[in-house]
């Protein structure tokens, strides 16, 4: 049965058998105090006691920081090194005075040398799901990372098996969709039931390339056809649940990675040059908001972003900074600034962010 933090700390200032989180203090003003402390420093707060390093794994110690707005976004990447062709997952803690990826050690065995995975996030948690090899067909397999614990446990299965395909989170579930395994379905996961619901859909086609959730909406494209430049988009409408063709105007300028900022849309065009563009929802056309040195830029890329700004994370983690909400040019170039590559052996799979 799970308590609430003040209902916790409550119990354990009515309880003299149990040790107080700070000798001297109440629970409640040592709560207060050790939610200020940055996220960078946990880990040394859970070697503190055995008190401490169960506050901090705990639910109700993230609902805490979420509510009073100290909680911290880092940001994930899921890579493949093609010179040891495995996969490695990288964090990033984009407000370090020394902003620089960190590996995070010890991936499920199994998913080493997968291909096809889908990454996500919900929650305090990231998961890894289905995937396929050059003698592994593709598999239902899901495992869950615990951001605030660094440990990797198994998840329920997908109900089907999948590999290359699409993720989204709306209302608080995952959503895997289509890939090689099964192609013309989607899968939803609730976390509070840890089960997957299997639904059909004729519509949905292979080979997806992008997906994004904007407006309670989720957006998945194809690659464009080569001989007639035609992007198809479909979105899904949960109140039918149902899969419609996507606005034409705004799918035929969805030409590279897409991320949502404010409930805007932006994508990196890297067919002529590197530019970010905007989707104007009231006009439907887009618009650009400027380009980007190409030098700085290096395929193949993802977007995420935290608050107003653009994290462009491409080869080696490779990653260009902007803020959109304060945009400046210089020549026509946008003004950004960057973080230093890993190496040049890692590709870029996936990028998501993870708040605690």
């Amino acid at each position: 049965m799970l308590f609430t933090m003040d209902r916790l700390v409550s119990r354990s200032n009515s309880n003299p058998s149990v040790v107080p989180l700070i000798s001297g203090l109440p629970d409640d003003i040592a709560l207060f105090c050790l939610a200020r402390v940055p996220r960078r420093y946990h880990a040394v707060l859970k070697c503190v006691s055995s008190r401490w390093r169960g506050l901090l794994y705990s639910e109700e110690w993230c609902a805490y920081r979420r509510k009073h707005n100290l909680d911290e976004t880092w940001i994930y990447a899921f890579c493949r090194d093609n010179k040891l062709e495995r996969v490695c997952c990288y964090v990033l803690d984009p407000n370090s005075t020394r902003r620089s990826w960190k590996m995070i050690h010890e991936l499920p065995a199994r998913t080493l040398r997968r291909k096809g995975m889908g990454f996500e996030v919900l929650g305090k948690n990231a998961y890894l799901l289905g995937g396929c090899g050059w003698s592994e067909d593709a598999t239902s397999e899901v495992y869950c990372y615990d951001a605030s614990m660094n440990t990797w446990t198994d998840a329920a299965p997908m109900s089907t098996a999948r590999c290359y395909f699409p993720c989204g989170v709306l209302n608080q579930k995952i959503y895997c969709i289509g890939g090689l395994g099964d192609t013309h379905s989607w899968d939803v996961y609730d976390p509070r039931t840890n089960n997957w619901k299997l639904h059909t859909e004729p519509n949905i086609f292979t080979e997806i390339e992008d997906s994004f959730v904007m407006d309670g909406k989720i957006y998945i494209r194809c690659s464009a056809s080569a001989a007639t430049s035609h992007v198809c988009a479909l979105v899904y409408e949960p109140s039918t649940d149902s899969w419609l063709h996507a606005d034409a105007n705004m799918a035929s300028g969805w030409r590279g990675p897409a991320v949502v900022v404010d409930d805007a849309l932006y994508v990196l065009d890297q067919s002529s040059g590197t530019k970010l563009m905007m989707w104007q929802k009231e006009s439907r056309e887009w618009s650009p908001v400027g380009r980007l040195s190409t030098l700085l830029t290096r395929p193949p890329c993802k977007l995420v972003a935290i608050g107003k700004t653009i994290f462009v994370i491409g080869k080696g983690c490779s990653a260009v900074v902007i803020d959109v909400g304060n945009i400046g040019n210089i020549g026509g170039i946008m003004v950004s600034s960057s973080i230093p590559k890993l190496n040049d052996n890692d590709d870029i799979i996936s990028c998501k962010c993870l708040a605690i």
